[in-house]
């Protein structure tokens, strides 16, 4: 129901996790983020899959990392603009 993800990462390596409304997002040690939870709001779609994430935080259906370089990267919902006019 809701694309749900229920699958929360069982291993080590985890460096950061923030919670959402109905879903959250894990750092790893190596820079990439894991997602899981419901996806109602899309708060799983559009997730990066790249590396060099340093910082993670969530919102109640959106979600948002810092790389390392110092750019922001959003993913989720939108529907009050969550994801638009980031900072570069």
């Amino acid at each position: 129901e809701w694309g749900q993800r229920l699958d929360a990462p069982t291993s080590a390596g985890f460096v950061a996790i923030a919670c959402g409304g109905h879903h959250s997002v894990a750092l790893r040690n190596d820079g990439t983020v894991v997602t899981w939870g419901a996806n109602e709001g899309g708060q799983l779609d559009d997730v990066p899959t790249c590396s060099g994430f340093v910082a993670i935080a969530c919102g109640f259906n959106h979600s948002v990392a810092l790389r390392d370089d110092g750019t922001v990267v959003t993913w989720g919902n939108t529907s009050f603009d969550q994801r638009r006019d980031v900072p570069t």
